[in-house]
């Protein structure tokens, strides 16, 4: 088996993929972004979930970013691959291409759109667990899915063999709190979702962040994960003040959208996003550059 998921920790980026303005992937664009994570602090990158547009990249486009944040990362750094979907079958074919490309995880976000129970989400993690040797990681993210993973299922599939992880984007810390008491007793870990609200959960025992705000402002969250993770509450606060800004208005809009305006905006990517979603609305433009001024990552 590949890197043990306990050990990747800290400040994970949720990396978007970035785009010419037709649509292509910017290669070029995708090494450079990889090669700033990595000399900012970035502890691990998530590579095509929901913030790299995994929905609308073709599965060959798929597998192809990840193999390439693998190449231009060359172990530097642990990569986890997304490679959830609401096909049972088709999760499973990605998180193979993902152990055969040599990624240290999976990220998978429950099947969305066709709404399963409960039995039925054990069911498809358990079935893709015992499909792949990699170590998983499950996504409960409902505001986004229509889909809602209870503590009791997560609890459950603790026990299945290379489920090692689960990423928390209910936003609700008390729940959260909840979650790390449940899992106590088992090697599971919980990483958040939710930027707003990650130091203190890492504080409470999750062992990092998956970010979405990490792509704009990789240093100062990296310091923020470091001093929760350290239990310095009052340094994780300070430095996370410093980003709250960036924590609400990336999300005035469905993600990626806003984080790929104000990538391009830094003049890390260009303006490329693929329908159905479109470039940032103009209202929205000069609060977000005044937010990325204020933080001062430009």
């Amino acid at each position: 088996m590949t890197q043990h998921a306990t050990t990747i920790h800290g400040s994970i980026v949720a990396l978007v993929t970035p785009m010419f303005e037709d649509g292509s992937v910017d290669w070029d664009g995708l090494k450079q972004l990889v090669e700033w994570h990595i000399e900012q602090g970035t502890h691990s990158i998530v590579a095509v979930g929901t913030t790299g547009e995994a929905s609308t990249l073709s599965m060959e486009e798929h597998t192809k970013v990840i193999a390439e944040i693998i190449r231009v990362a060359n172990k530097r750094i642990p990569i986890i691959a997304g490679t959830g979907a609401n096909s049972t079958v088709e999760a499973i074919e990605l998180t193979r291409e993902a152990k055969q490309l040599g990624a240290d995880a999976a990220l998978l976000v429950t099947p969305y759109y066709n709404k399963p129970t409960q039995e039925g989400l054990y069911q498809h993690y358990k079935k893709i667990a015992e499909s792949v040797d990699i170590p998983q990681i499950l996504y409960n993210v409902p505001g986004r899915t229509g889909v809602d993973m209870l503590n009791e299922t997560v609890i459950r599939l603790s026990a299945v063999e290379n489920i090692v992880g689960i990423k928390d984007a209910t936003g609700d810390v008390p729940r959260g709190i909840q979650l790390l008491h449940g899992l106590d007793s088992t090697n599971m870990v919980v990483y958040s979702g939710d930027d707003a609200t990650a130091w203190e959960l890492i504080l409470a025992g999750a062992r990092g962040n998956i970010s979405v705000t990490a792509n704009v402002a990789p240093h100062v969250m990296s310091q923020v994960c470091l001093a929760a993770l350290a239990d310095n509450k009052a340094e994780a606060n300070r430095l996370n003040t410093q980003v709250s800004q960036l924590h609400d208005i990336l999300f005035c809009e469905s993600n990626p959208i806003p984080v790929k305006w104000a990538l391009h905006e830094m003049g890390k990517i260009g303006t490329g996003i693929r329908l159905p979603l479109t470039p940032l609305a103009e209202q929205f433009r000069a609060p977000l550059r005044e937010a990325l001024k204020a933080t001062g990552v430009i």
